[in-house]
């Protein structure tokens, strides 16, 4: 059976005009057809793949005493940990711990008339016990991003955009975040669900995979496995991307199921994002794609915003109900999609 989620190599898009031309239909195809493909050639060594792994596994194998001492519920920026059952994807419980990670930065300036996302941005919570996760993470961070710059300018390129489209509204203060995640075996679960099914936000997502599969990929009415290829990264397309594009490029659904008894997978995902104050542009695109973009497919029950601090905030409440009434709960039941 041919290999339904294609690989692609970015360094194709640094090389001469043949190649840079190829890799940007392969680019476009790869994305409007299934909306996911792996990314081989882009730069990141196997040793810093290790690495980035290594060290999530040694902050799982901590006492739970020390990872609950950064519990996410302690952050209104929705940093820190999260154990099994404790992050909700439709209303159910998804069975991974894991660690959240953003953007270093100062809080905010919090007072009336200040836009309800404003408190997403600070710092992230790290463990006293593993001094040597916060460098590690920070260093895998910077690379993803570099990655994420160079894919996103091929993107505007294959939609016949300036290299630089997309530049206004991340350039400076992006807001990407990541997560180190722990789906344990299925006799410690609640349930096969290790995240339910759901499409990203942001323009996109950069994936890496330890050895154990269970990601899948909603495609042609079916659940098509994303089994880990050593080496790549797994690339899909975020909401923001679908809103700019019109739905010429759509986001498209996932999930993740549990791993069988006595396994446990690893993962390392990476959300590129706009500026929090950025609004999203509708791109003029060419005549030829413009007549087969389908308008972006929002979620009655979950709408997207073009404001990308609002849609931020609103998935943030969705997925962390116990942080949302710490932090946030004058905001609760909203019309903003908040409640």
């Amino acid at each position: 059976m041919p290999r339904i989620v294609p690989v692609l190599d970015l360094s194709r898009f640094e090389q001469g005009a043949s190649e840079h031309r190829t890799f940007l239909a392969d680019l476009r195809s790869a994305s409007r057809d299934i909306g996911f493909f792996y990314l081989a050639g882009h730069g990141i060594s196997r040793a810093e793949i290790s690495e980035v792994l290594t060290a999530s596994r040694r902050f799982f194998a901590l006492a739970e005493a020390d990872k609950l001492a950064i519990e996410m519920v302690r952050s209104s920026q929705f940093r820190g940990y999260t154990r099994a059952g404790g992050e909700l994807t439709k209303g159910k419980a998804d069975w991974r711990e894991q660690l959240d990670i953003g953007v270093e930065r100062q809080p905010m300036a919090q007072g009336p008339g200040i836009p309800a996302w404003t408190p997403l941005q600070g710092p992230n919570q790290w463990p006293a016990a593993l001094p040597e996760l916060k460098p590690a993470l920070l260093a895998w961070q910077a690379k993803a991003t570099a990655v994420a710059v160079r894919l996103l300018k091929a993107f505007a390129l294959s939609l016949d955009q300036p290299e630089d489209a997309f530049d206004p509204i991340y350039r400076e203060q992006p807001n990407h975040r990541m997560k180190i995640v722990r789906y344990p075996g299925r006799e410690a679960t609640g349930g096969d669900q290790g995240v339910g099914a759901h499409k990203d936000g942001g323009f996109l997502t950069l994936l890496l995979q330890d050895d154990n599969k269970g990601l899948q990929v909603e495609y042609d009415g079916s659940w098509v496995d994303v089994d880990p290829i050593p080496g790549t990264l797994v690339v899909n397309i975020g909401e923001l991307l679908e809103l700019a594009s019109n739905g010429y490029l759509r986001a498209t659904v996932h999930r993740v199921v549990t791993p069988p008894a006595g396994i446990e997978r690893i993962s390392v995902p990476f959300f590129f994002s706009a500026k929090l104050d950025a609004t999203i542009p509708l791109l003029e695109l060419p005549e030829e794609l413009a007549a087969q973009a389908r308008g972006p497919a929002s979620d009655p029950d979950n709408p997207l915003f073009r404001d990308v601090g609002t849609n931020v905030l609103k998935g943030r409440l969705r997925s962390h109900p116990d942080v949302a009434r710490r932090h946030y709960a004058d905001l609760l039941g909203r019309e903003t999609g908040a409640g």
